[in-house]
């Protein structure tokens, strides 16, 4: 959520933001409608206690004169009356004030590329050899489903579309490259690995921006008032809601291991093939808490961290600066990865790498103490995939496929498969 104190003076430059976003900058229109009648009834409230005090003040002298307050007192009364009325009014429209700000974006930082969609992300690096192919390459699905290792028509007889059942050496694969990614950020990367719960309540969805506005794309669990979790971003972020650090404890590092669950209610008719756009999939998160002064140098190290597990596995891959218009919700500023897929001849994400400044710690009242003694200051969070693990797992099918159909395996990932150095069909 944006600062609301900054939001009421600077309307233009929320604006700015918006119009730089490519938002529609009429769902600024309620906060500016709700804040002028909060004003006015704030001016009103504070009038009228004015007059209650100058009131108080008259009846305090007739009566050390020994004159009748009668009709003071009743005056008094009324606006007394009249003052809890408006205080009332004031309340609801101050809560309508901070409910309108919840669906606005957060501002985007300077270095954030000017533009309107993914078309106008800018490429910072890459990293990794292309392939080479002495045979037209196959994409995954066909791959996974022809060694018996993926089957898509059974995840969807279990579950319905975008669900997929891994069997054999494609879930010893998954799970290998959980445990690969999570020891990596662990012991090389300096995170501390938590296992948070797989659903979170409403309070811990709108810390972290999905509520309200998103809550179309998310499972939500009937006759509770929790949710399942997107992301582990979700309920690791959360796990300070409401608290103060201290100034030594930061910066925080933290990383994941959950399932995750999407709707892709905008997402109809894309990637309904493959394990692009599953309604679950596992992912492997970082989530840091920062100081202001620090968290962009954060950045660069967490996408750093996130960098490097495609590094270790041998992937080509691109880091892109993602662009105004093309920035998530909650981000100040991002960074994909995007990953190389032969099969498919493309770049695909495979990790989302942001910093959220303030924007996410004020939602769910994050602070931490300044060694100085100053006033509580609001956290900056950031979060990156590291990485998603379908993907990866797709990325290692596409790369690393032979033209007798089999998968080599990577060598840093060998360990992991029990000494499997390649997946041929029967290997179950």
């Amino acid at each position: 959520m944006l600062d609301i104190k900054f939001a009421r003076e600077n309307p233009e430059k929320v604006v700015e933001a918006l119009e730089k976003r490519n938002y529609d900058i009429s769902v600024f229109d309620d906060f500016l409608e709700n804040e002028k009648e909060r004003k006015v009834l704030l001016g009103a409230v504070e009038n009228h206690r004015r007059e209650l005090n100058e009131i108080s003040g008259k009846i305090d002298i007739l009566r050390k004169q020994g004159e009748d307050t009668a009709d003071l007192k009743v005056k008094a009364k009324d606006i007394s009356n009249t003052i809890k009325t408006q205080e009332t009014s004031l309340n609801e429209y101050e809560e309508k004030v901070k409910n309108a700000l919840l669906i606005i974006p957060n501002i985007p930082h300077s270095s954030v590329p000017l533009g309107k969609t993914s078309d106008d992300n800018v490429e910072i690096r890459k990293g990794g050899s292309l392939p080479n192919f002495t045979f037209t390459p196959r994409e995954h699905g066909e791959i996974g489903e022809r060694l018996g290792i993926l089957d898509f028509e059974r995840g969807s007889k279990l579950a319905g579309a975008r669900f997929t059942l891994y069997k054999g050496a494609g879930a010893l694969l998954e799970r290998a490259l959980i445990n690969f990614m999570l020891d990596a950020h662990t012991r090389e990367n300096g995170y501390t690995e938590v296992l948070p719960p797989f659903m979170v309540n409403r309070a811990c969805m709108t810390g972290t921006g999905q509520l309200p506005k998103f809550e179309e794309d998310l499972f939500k669990i009937e006759g509770w008032d929790h949710f399942l979790i997107p992301t582990a971003e979700v309920p690791v972020t959360n796990i300070f809601r409401d608290e103060i650090l201290k100034e030594d404890e930061l910066p925080i590092y933290y990383t994941a291991y959950t399932p995750c669950f999407r709707k892709e209610a905008g997402s109809y008719g894309k990637d309904v093939k493959g394990l692009i756009r599953q309604h679950q999939f596992n992912k492997v998160e970082l989530v840091k808490f920062a100081k202001p002064e620090t968290s962009y140098d954060e950045l660069e190290r967490l996408t750093s961290d996130a960098e490097k597990i495609l590094q270790k596995l041998k992937l080509h891959y691109r880091v892109v600066a993602l662009c105004t218009g093309d920035m998530g919700f909650s981000s100040a500023k991002t960074y994909d990865i995007e990953v190389w897929l032969p099969g498919q001849n493309k770049y695909r994400e495979i990790s989302s790498c942001s910093n959220f400044e303030d924007f996410q710690a004020r939602r769910a009242n994050i602070k931490y103490k300044p060694k100085d003694g100053g006033k509580p200051r609001f956290v900056h969070t950031l979060n990156g995939s590291g990485l998603a693990v379908g993907r990866t797992l797709v990325a290692i099918l596409e790369n690393y496929q032979q033209e007798d159909g089999s998968v080599l395996i990577p060598e840093s990932l060998r360990l992991y498969m029990g000494g499997m150095e390649k997946i041929s069909k029967g290997d179950l």
